[in-house]
């Protein structure tokens, strides 16, 4: 039977056979044409009383036959019960439509979301090692240099994958491969203390970590670099990359009453868990939303069935020569060196160095390493609107990268001259200098970590799986100098802060030089 529908257009009522829906048109009822206090009410309510079933009575009293919709020119108007039934349909169709709250957020958006909450498991995931090192270390006996180089071991995987990471992004997309990576470091986090008791297991277990968490920058790279324009990539990249700080104060904040009401092996199974879990949820985004691909930038990925040959051309047409022939990629070389030495040092060895010089237990200490990246941030949130503000008014994007990445250099750098120079400071005031100054570091986000995709769109991936090949290094030889160097000289300023001020004061030396955010165009023809 069919039904009115009262359509706002032309304010003529138009007769439809199918059910209303909010997002198509609205359902105007006869109270909101006519108000309740109004004395068309009672007309209304005289007039219009037969429902559907009522005709159907009369015309069974009757003895008439069924009458065909189709041949019926007159439309039966169904009257709602009450006001009530109108706002409850209306409720539940704008519900269904609304339903669930990111349905109508931008594609880019949501890929950028789940690319910055597998950054917060990935760090998670990166310094839980650095909390549960202390009672594995009582467990197990271990000195610092043993305890450095099960920290360290974890930047040999990371180093490994970072040109892989980036090739791979480049042929089947950062999508594909952040997926893969999240899942292997989340395996092998569970893995952990399976393997603890025996050292070449647990070393295999970290590098494996470091392998899934290697692969992922240049896998978020290629998707900035894809799907967001140049005025929104400041704030894009510090959103992704913003994830590790929060995932570092999660991993801070959660691992310890973890680890004293159950134990130092529950956490790597509680935060492994976490890693599978996002995995799963990221298959159903995949299976229900397509992709978002860029206007700005004309790319392609090969599908799943590329062939060795074909994957091996491919790696074959990167211009690495150019890419070594460019002063603007030696400069991003070895700024993310030095900012990777200070980075990975105060990440694996701050909780260690707050629990000894400042004599706090493991709850303690790590409270107090949460608050550089916590209040890190803070400080990318604000970095990265600085950044597109500046350049949505006109100033230089290579200005604007320089500008950053002094700041996250000279910062720490001041700040750790002053914390490692005996002027009778308290320690908490120590605690608070060091603070600010590994926050501020976190502009290099809206520095160093845009300037791949400022210069080649294209190639941004792997030239960020190629910096943070070298940029890994001191994950590797730094934590592993630093426990070995604690050890010959006890001394935290020796061993921990004055390697990490010469490399972010040279930094910000050839920074200055030799950066450059200028498109520039790297050809097989040139190499």
């Amino acid at each position: 039977m069919a039904r009115l529908t009262l359509r706002p257009h032309n304010h003529l009522f138009t007769s439809s056979s199918s059910p209303i829906h909010a997002h198509n048109q609205p359902f105007l009822s006869l109270y909101t044409i006519f108000p309740r206090h109004h004395h068309h009410h009672n007309l209304i309510k005289s007039r219009v009383k037969c429902s559907a079933s009522g005709t159907e009575r009369v015309r069974e009293s009757k003895k008439l036959p069924p009458k065909n919709p189709i041949e019926d020119p007159k439309p039966q108007l169904t009257i709602p019960s009450s006001d009530s039934e109108v706002l409850s349909t209306e409720t539940e169709t704008g519900s269904e439509q609304n339903w669930p709250p990111w349905k109508n957020v931008p594609q880019r958006y949501k890929l950028i979301g789940a690319t910055s909450l597998a950054f917060v498991i990935c760090n998670m995931d990166k310094v839980n090692l650095s909390i549960a090192i202390i009672p594995m270390s009582h467990q197990f006996g271990w000195s610092s240099s043993v305890a450095g180089l099960v920290q360290s071991s974890f930047f040999w995987g990371y180093a490994l994958s970072q040109l892989p990471g980036g090739w791979l992004s480049k042929i089947f997309g950062g999508r594909k491969v952040l997926e893969i990576g999240v899942f292997t470091w989340s395996f092998a986090t569970a893995l952990v203390p399976l393997l603890a008791g025996f050292m070449p297991g647990l070393i295999f277990s970290r590098i494996l970590v470091g392998i899934g968490e290697g692969v992922s920058p240049s896998a978020a790279t290629d998707l900035i670099a894809r799907t967001i324009p140049v005025k929104e990539r400041s704030r894009a990249v510090g959103f992704v990359f913003g994830g590790l700080s929060l995932g570092s104060v999660l991993g801070l904040l959660l691992a310890p009453p973890i680890i004293e009401t159950f134990n130092w092996e529950s956490v790597f199974y509680l935060f492994g868990v976490l890693g599978v879990a996002w995995f799963v949820g990221f298959q159903f985004l995949n299976k229900e939303e397509v992709s978002y691909e860029g206007n700005e930038i004309s790319t392609s990925h090969k599908s799943e069935n590329t062939t060795h040959e074909e994957m091996g051309n491919s790696l074959k047409e990167i211009p690495w020569k150019s890419f070594f022939q460019s002063s603007a990629v030696w400069a991003m070389i070895y700024t993310h060196f030095c900012g990777s030495w200070g980075h990975y040092t105060c990440l694996s060895w701050l909780p260690t160095y707050f629990s000894e010089a400042l004599d706090l237990n493991l709850t303690e200490a790590a409270w107090v390493s949460i608050l550089p990246p916590l209040a890190s941030i803070v400080v990318t949130s604000l970095a990265s609107q600085f950044a597109d503000y500046l350049i949505t008014n006109g100033v230089e994007t290579t200005t604007v990268r320089k500008i950053c990445q002094t700041i996250a250099f000279v910062s720490p750098a001041i700040c750790m001259t002053l914390s490692s120079v005996d002027i009778g400071l308290p320690p908490w005031e120590i605690v608070g200098i060091l603070t600010a100054g590994l926050a501020l570091s976190s502009f290099a986000l809206s520095g160093l970590y845009c300037t791949h995709q400022d210069i080649s769109p294209e190639y941004a991936s792997i030239l960020l799986g190629l910096t943070n090949t070298v940029g890994a290094v001191p994950g590797i030889v730094g934590v592993a100098l630093t426990g070995f160097l604690l050890d010959s000289t006890h001394s935290w300023t020796m061993s921990l802060f004055v390697p990490s001020i010469f490399f972010y004061v040279t930094g910000t030396v050839l920074w200055l030089a030799f950066a450059s955010s200028e498109p520039q165009t790297f050809t097989k023809e040139d190499s």
